[in-house]
């Protein structure tokens, strides 16, 4: 007797693990893409998954649905460790109905993101879905919304992490949008509120489902896309490297490593990255490789607005958010990309106790009507409030130009930054050297007999009087202008000395960023 039930108990497992059953199964990997629970094995350390609602079906009745039901239904969920550590996951099930969201399918979601909160860890979710399941109507639909209320009941609690591995429509785009980091896998995972056959009605616009959703076109141009990965092993093993640099939730720190890199270390060569005329570029990176531990950098949003760089580093084995102007693209000017892309980093990171080093070589904010009309200034203010909200350890270090608003915008000593410091190349000031003369002796120089040589001599005058770092230096802007080769110790001992900072805010629901 007992032993025909657990034979039955057998059956019924072997049937919820192979999903929409073999021919499904084959199908997907005829297309090159991996079952969910094959995508989940890869994530986790090998034998830690333990499923939870493997037995779940849907309850519905019309258009046969009840000759279509699967054990499982259509999302495979549960928790595992990635290198020690828990983490819940769940996956859209393709072979099951298309991976279509049910009202049970959302329940097992949401029943999980509820144990991330109440557990303090990571969740990680892995799209391959045809959106909402259209014969359970609105019922899916409102699953969908429970889906995204969790998202934002885990936001800022615990990190959120979306694999885009598949197709994700209408609705189901949402939810992996209100994920702190989406990975995109290219040629397979696609992203749209509406597909190509809604803009070509709507629209008469003819295009591809690569072009209109793909990893590419979010990684480049709307910058859903964090980062942008070949296949599905990259993929995990890009969320393995991401999650090695977070907290389990946002009472934690983040992952200290012992490292060999000497903290004392220092980089003569680090002054000669910097060109002598200001007008050519440099890169960056360069110089953020230099100081951090081991020379490695884990950059976010590497393809999106690259005329700012933000990821993460480790200085003495201490993970460290960097936010950095990039002289490369667009001599490093901020523009409404680049605000929004470095607001949402540093909101994540003073989230989860990250702290946050600015690196600022910038000219300003990027002019023309384009981007006042597209709204430079309201985007723009996303990056002052949010490093003025932020209150993690926040240390500047202005290298190279530093004029006007982009100047206060780059975690200037104003916003409330513990620490800020400048190379002796630094140029800080309102306006640059030629402009500000060109402003302020206009009268002058259209007297002049050698207008040219009049310019030259009042721009020598303008650097020595305001365009240098020793102006902010003397008035305790800058806490210390130092020797570009001293920056790694520096910037430790700036981290250590802050390390048990506290900062006690006003009650407030909340602040009103200017989205």
């Amino acid at each position: 007797m007992h032993s025909d039930k657990i034979k039955d108990y057998l059956q019924k497992n072997k049937t919820a693990h192979q999903g929409g059953g073999q021919d499904r199964i084959l199908s997907q990997h005829e297309k090159g893409k991996l079952t969910a629970r094959e995508r989940i094995d890869l994530l986790l350390d090998e034998g830690s998954f333990t499923e939870v609602d493997a037995l779940t079906t849907h309850h519905y009745h019309e258009y046969d649905m009840q000759k279509k039901k699967f054990l499982g239904d259509g999302v495979v969920g549960g928790y595992g460790t990635i290198h020690g550590r828990k983490v819940f996951v769940f996956a859209y099930d393709f072979t099951v109905l298309g991976g279509t969201l049910s009202q049970m399918g959302a329940k097992k979601i949401t029943k999980l993101m509820d144990h991330a909160v109440r557990n303090g860890c990571p969740v990680i979710g892995i799209m391959d879905s045809g959106g909402a399941r259209i014969q359970e109507g609105i019922i899916s639909l409102d699953g969908f919304a429970d889906i995204f209320y969790h998202n934002e009941l885990a936001s800022g609690v615990v990190p959120q992490i979306t694999a885009s591995i598949g197709p994700s429509a209408g609705g189901a785009v949402y939810s992996p949008a209100m994920t702190d980091f989406v990975v995109m896998v290219e040629k397979t995972g696609t992203m749209f509120v509406t597909g190509p056959d809604v803009v070509k009605t709507v629209l008469g616009e003819e295009i591809s489902f690569e072009d209109l959703g793909g990893a590419m076109a979010h990684g480049t141009k709307s910058g859903v896309a964090h980062f942008v990965v070949k296949n599905e092993y990259e993929c995990m093993d890009c969320i393995k490297k991401l999650l090695s640099y977070l907290p389990q939730n946002n009472s934690q720190e983040p992952p200290t490593v012992k490292t060999d890199d000497d903290p004392n270390r220092l980089d003569h060569n680090l002054i000669n990255i910097i060109p002598e005329n200001p007008l050519q570029p440099y890169d960056m990176k360069e110089i953020i490789n230099s100081i951090a531990d081991n020379h490695e950098f884990f950059e976010i949003h590497e393809l999106f607005a690259p005329n700012i760089v933000v990821g993460y580093v480790r200085l003495n084995g201490k993970v460290v958010g960097i936010v950095a102007n990039q002289p490369l693209s667009l001599a490093g000017a901020i523009d409404i990309d680049s605000s929004n892309k470095a607001a949402r980093f540093i909101r994540f990171c003073d989230a989860f106790n990250i702290p946050l080093i600015t690196l600022v070589d910038t000219p300003g904010y990027m002019p023309g009507s384009n981007q006042e009309h597209n709204g430079i200034i309201r985007h723009g203010s996303k990056l002052l409030f949010s490093y003025c909200e932020a209150t993690v350890p926040k240390i500047t270090l202005v290298i190279g130009k530093a004029y006007g608003g982009a100047y206060i915008a780059m975690a200037s000593k104003y916003l409330r930054t513990d620490i800020n410091y400048a190379w002796p190349t630094a140029k800080i000031a309102v306006l640059g050297a030629e402009a500000a003369v060109k402003i302020m002796n206009r009268k002058e120089l259209a007297k002049a007999k050698d207008p040219d040589a009049l310019k030259k001599e009042l721009m020598e005058e303008f650097t020595e009087k305001f365009e240098n770092p020793y102006v902010a230096a003397s008035l305790g802007t800058l806490d210390a202008v130092i020797d570009p080769a001293e920056t790694r110790p520096m910037l430790i001992k700036a981290l250590e000395m802050l390390e048990n900072k506290r900062e006690k805010q006003l009650p407030r629901k909340h602040g009103n960023i200017n989205l």
